[in-house]
């Protein structure tokens, strides 16, 4: 590997978006580091409780300004599509900074920088043509349907796909007419504060937007406890993800959770073998296998299992890995040394377990890998579907392999998990293909493709990989309240009043 030499990005300012105004954080230092050599990028502060409680309030106010509340839908899409192009014009720039802060190839951050664009302006599309209903009268009355803002959002975005997870959630947030709290992840706050700049660039009005990084425990907790906060969407792990629902539930709150996953592709007799490794490598190991729907269980129909393994095998051990800068990485640091050593007990615990380790299993030797966080994409075979390594989010370059020999068996080892976020599946036989994606318990089936997304689809997960619905349509809808009108037709006083 040949070490790449990139400028280093500029960074954001030592400041949040607090409704409006920049202004130095007042909690604890946060300080963001390049996976790929474990330096830090600078120190950012973190919000305050108290800021919390400023950025909600100043959310609230506007909001509810006739300025923003009483916009035509086609009004507000126009700041939609003006960040749109703001992302576009410093797309390079906004690649590099995601780079640095989390690792990733600057292929995928510039994938993401754009996904990021394509959602705001998808949204405006939408937003332009979102339809309210009229609904059949079963009396003297017209009846319609109207969907409303809520107010103040709370959004709580991860570490693993920063700018696109946000873009997810503050484009139909705003589209709906809400105002935002955003609380990027700790460890990757500075895409964050970079598109709280755009957004405010693009017109905005003052207050309906705040950035605030810091711990999920003190910034993220305020934000879902706060008596103001209307509703809360949140990406990140399932223990989170329930003690929100807890905190909710004792609001009255609703909530959209992105959790987890231990999503199974599968890979039939008759599937085209070369179409399947590229997609089940691409599944597993693309974002360094940073992806809550990697697909980390594969199941391989046992008359292809020993030659389809040994060529994935083979073809695992060719990725490159890499610094992200480097144009030949395939495969990047994960996003912190921490990380990346939680990853290596789980595959230690897979050997103990009965693993074999068949590709893999260790950190990359070499003084170029010393001060990063990289891990060597791994294989695992000789375990059952019930070993933890099996059954709990790994969350990083990590796939199991696992035999098998009828549909139904297939069926109920894939569904054997406390999660059901996405599923893959490789065959050609198309009746098949309709009764294993209905048999499955995910929120996405992929049929001989993987890990392709459209923000014009909606996207949810099953069990314990969430509630709620991000993208299309729905996904505006999400954060609105809706409302039942009645106009009343009748030419004669309602009779029950009469004397």
């Amino acid at each position: 590997m040949t070490a790449i030499l990139t400028p280093a990005p500029p960074l954001p300012a030592d400041e949040v978006l607090l409704g409006g105004e920049w202004k130095p954080g007042r909690g604890e230092v946060l300080t963001p580091t390049d996976p790929a050599t474990g330096r830090a990028l600078g120190t950012i502060h973190a919000a305050s409780v108290e800021q919390v409680d400023e950025a909600v309030r100043r959310g609230i106010a506007a909001a509810h300004d006739a300025g923003w509340r009483g916009l035509l839908p086609h009004e507000r899409a126009r700041y939609l599509t003006r960040v749109a192009a703001l992302i576009d014009r410093d797309a390079d720039s906004l690649a590099a900074l995601q780079t640095a802060n989390t690792g990733k190839t600057l292929a995928e951050t510039r994938a993401l920088v754009s996904s990021a664009a394509g959602t705001f302006r998808y949204v405006a599309a939408a937003l332009e043509t979102l339809e309210e209903a009229v609904t059949p009268s079963r009396g003297a009355y017209l009846t319609m349907t109207a969907h409303e803002p809520i107010g103040v959002v709370g959004a709580i975005t991860p570490w693993n796909s920063p700018i696109a997870s946000e873009a997810q959630k503050l484009a139909p947030a705003l589209a709906a007419g809400n105002a935002v709290i955003l609380k990027p992840a700790e460890w990757t706050p500075l895409i964050a504060l970079a598109l709280g700049r755009l957004v405010e660039e693009a017109g905005l009005p003052p207050g309906l937007l705040s950035v605030l990084p810091g711990r999920g425990s003190v910034i993220g907790e305020s934000i879902v406890r706060h008596p103001l906060v209307g509703k809360v969407s949140f990406t990140g792990g399932t223990a989170t993800g329930r003690a929100i629902g807890r905190i909710a539930a004792d609001k009255i709150m609703p909530v959209t959770l992105e959790l987890g996953g231990k999503s199974p592709t599968i890979v039939f007799a008759d599937a085209d073998i070369e179409h399947a490794l590229a997609g089940v490598m691409f599944g597993i190991f693309s974002s360094s296998g940073q992806s809550c729907i990697a697909g980390s269980r594969l199941f391989v129909q046992r008359p292809v299992y020993d030659g389809f393994v040994a060529q994935l095998v083979a073809r695992t051990r060719r990725l490159r890995v890499g610094p992200g800068t480097d144009p030949t990485t395939q495969v990047a640091p994960l996003v912190s040394t921490a990380h990346r050593d939680r990853v290596a007990r789980y595959v230690d615990l897979a050997r103990s377990e009965g693993a074999r380790v068949l590709c893999g299993g260790t950190a990359p030797d070499g003084p170029e890998f010393a001060d990063g966080a990289y891990y060597l994409p791994t294989v695992l075979a000789g375990l059952d579907n019930q070993a933890r390594t099996c059954q709990e989010e790994i969350f990083g370059p990590v796939v199991v392999v696992l035999p098998f020999d009828t549909e139904d068996d297939l069926v109920a080892g894939a569904n054997d998990t406390a999660y059901g976020l996405a599923c893959g599946i490789w065959s050609q036989d198309y009746k098949r293909i309709w009764r294993v994606a209905h048999a499955i318990d995910a929120g996405t089936v992929w049929v001989n493709t993987y890990k392709q997304f459209s923000a014009s689809t909606p996207f949810s997960g099953a069990k314990e990989s969430g509630l709620g619905t991000e993208k299309g349509r729905e996904g505006i809808r999400s954060y609105t309240r809706q409302k039942s009108i009645y106009l009343g037709l009748n030419d004669t006083p309602l009779p029950w009043a009469n004397p």
